[in-house]
């Protein structure tokens, strides 16, 4: 039977062995016990990588992260529900760390979104174990690892951006409060992020979102934040607010109770004059 608990390989997280050599540390992600262990032996193989922990689940692997400091991140994307959402949970509690999504396939609207979540690499559960070991070794250093099918995804998807002319992009009028959120989303910010940095609910963050879909012309996150790049859509503007500062409202005047429930249930609805 499978432990429940997060292991520990080789009795330390130190970055250097006993003659002070520095290795890489990784922590394993995987749903099979089998693969976890073929992992372990194939990394064995090398002087300078080392297991310092594994699990089985994504809740382990969170555990994991809390206990073990680690250079790369093995993860299984079947580990959890939302893949991607993952990735950013994981990004979040271990900045430091290069995460490699393990996969049995990808789709490209899959490996953008793994991509602009903060994955170094994306490979296949299949990948020949001299090349993950490869991969283990760039993506240590700070590059991307991709395999050829997803290199041209990504180069499609910044080709289409970068493509579109950008004369009409002057037509397009976005309004503050949606440039607010575009700001963020070029920050890298997740929709509950967002909500809380503009004191709004995430389903009020996703309607403005498919607004600014619509008048761009743009279908995801990656597109959106390419196109600021290409029509320095963000340049010389301070959009991002400030965190909000929690404070007890003045009560409102005569004649505003209507309007003062609107901005309650969405802050972010149009001021009527």
């Amino acid at each position: 039977m499978a432990s429940s608990s997060v292991q520990l390989e080789d009795g330390s997280e130190n970055a250097q062995d006993s003659q002070g050599k520095a290795f890489t540390r990784v922590i394993v992600a995987d749903s099979q016990t089998i693969f976890r262990v073929g992992l372990r032996k194939i990394f064995a193989l090398e002087d300078d990588i080392r297991v310092v922990g594994q699990a089985e689940s994504y809740g382990q692997a969170i555990a994991a992260l809390a206990k073990f400091s680690a250079d790369v991140i093995l993860f299984e994307t079947t580990l959890a529900a939302e893949p991607a959402e993952a990735i950013s949970e994981l990004m979040r509690r271990a900045p430091s760390s290069k995460l490699v999504v393990l996969t049995a396939g990808t789709s490209q609207e899959e490996v953008l979104e793994y991509l602009r979540r903060g994955a170094y690499g994306i490979v296949d559960r299949s990948i020949p174990p001299e090349t993950l070991v490869a991969c283990i070794h760039k993506v240590a250093k700070g590059d991307i690892w991709l395999d050829e099918q997803a290199v041209n995804w990504v180069l499609h998807a910044y080709r289409t951006q970068a493509t579109r002319p950008i004369a009409p992009a002057a037509k397009v009028h976005l309004t503050q409060k949606e440039m607010m959120i575009v700001a963020c989303v070029a920050q890298g910010m997740k929709n509950k992020e967002i909500a809380v940095r503009v004191n709004t609910t995430e389903q009020v963050v996703k309607n403005y979102l498919r607004k600014v879909y619509d008048k761009l012309g743009v279908s995801d996150r990656l597109e959106l934040a390419l196109y600021c790049l290409h029509h320095r859509l963000l340049d010389n503007t301070d959009a991002v607010p400030p965190l909000p500062i929690p404070a007890t409202a003045p009560a409102a005047p005569a004649g505003q109770e209507k309007q003062a429930e609107i901005e309650a249930a969405d802050p972010l609805a149009p001021v009527k004059a």
